[in-house]
This record gives structure tokens, sequence and C-alpha cells, in this order.
């Protein structure tokens, strides 16, 4: 499952867009508020994902550009009749800390603003959200004024199997031919040349 992403944006459309992560390629499904915040194309930004998978769809990655409104999400799609694009659309209109403003004040019509979202299950929502948490709130503002520090960079081989597994390889799959990759390249191969040379393996 991916959790997060980074890398340069390298197209945005109306309803997703592409992040270049060590030359493959992330289709995100994302709201139009964080489409209209990326960064410009060739950009550096970093995504918060929530993966979900559907018989009929296969895997679909959907992005926040931040941890609350992942959270948010993921709460909104607990509630019965609220799929993935009534989720986003909430999130259009509300972001994490309105729509807890909302749901404390019992302020339907301010939820029934989203595109879809009518007024039965605007109540839905509201009674539903009531009492849980859907936004970090101090803990958001604690971290926002330390610095975080730097995360440790994984291994080439590292990056290689989490790209791998973004395109829908099974984990044993993606690290048996990424070492078979690893072999053949050395242990100096940087992670886009890796994947490139598994994704042949996987070819043959």
């Amino acid at each position: 499952m991916i959790g997060r992403l980074r890398g340069a944006v390298a197209e945005v459309g109306e309803e997703d867009a592409l992040i270049d992560v060590m030359g493959v390629g992330y289709v995100v499904r994302c709201g139009s508020r964080t489409l209209s915040r990326l960064p410009e194309i060739g950009g550096e930004t970093l995504i918060h994902v929530e993966t979900q998978w559907a018989e009929q769809t296969g895997m679909t990655l959907y992005g926040f550009l931040g941890r609350d409104e992942r959270q948010a999400f993921l709460m909104l799609r607990a509630i019965q009749g609220v799929g993935p694009k009534a989720a986003l659309a909430v999130l259009d209109v509300l972001a994490p800390a309105e729509l807890a403003s909302a749901v404390a004040r019992d302020d339907k019509a301010a939820v029934a603003r989203a595109n879809g979202v009518g007024p039965k299950l605007a109540l839905r929502i509201v009674t539903e959200l009531k009492g849980k948490p859907l936004h970090d709130g101090p803990v958001a503002a604690f971290h926002a004024q330390v610095p975080a520090a730097e995360p440790a960079r994984p291994s080439a081989s590292g990056e290689a199997v989490a790209a791998l597994m973004g395109l829908g390889v099974a984990e044993p799959a993606a690290r048996r031919v990424v070492e078979a990759a690893a072999l053949r390249l050395g242990e100096a191969a940087e992670p886009s040349a890796l994947i490139k040379a598994a994704l042949q393996e996987l070819g043959r």
C-alpha cells in the first residue's frame, strides 16, 4: 500500500495529477482544492496517499497535501452512501477544520454545498461525524513549529520495490526482480535504473 509520494508534478488534469517519482509516473486522484494548490509542472511535491482497491477499477490512489485531509477522507468514506467522489467533493468546499466546525454546529447546509451531496446525505455526514476527530488540531500546530528531523533515505532497492508495488506488482515478485536487477547493475545503481531493469525482468 502506498502511503505517500514525493516527486515532480508531471501533469495536472481536471480530476487527477501525474506525479513522477524516480522516473515512474503515478496517477493520483485529487479534489479540485488539492489540484489548485499543487506546484507548477516540474515542481516537487509531497502527496499523502490513500490506496483503495475495487474489483472493477483496480487500484486507485487518492492524494492530499495534508495528513488531516487524508484522515477526513477516510472518515467520510466510512459513512454509508459516501463514495470517494462525494468525499472529495466535501473536502473541496470544507477543509478538515471547517468540516469539524460545521459538524459541531449541525450545519447541514454547509456540507450540502458539496457537489453531489444532497440534504439527506449531508444530515447523515453531520450525524455520524459528531464527536470524531477530523483534523490534527494542536498536534499539527506543534509539528509546524518544530522542525522535523530529516527522514532516513530508503535504499535504491527499497525505492524500486516500493515503485513496483505501486504499479500493482506483488511484494515477493517485486523484491525478486529488483534483486536480480541489482545483481546485474551493481550496488551503485540508481533507483530509476533498477526500476527499468526490474520491469524488463518482469517482461521475460
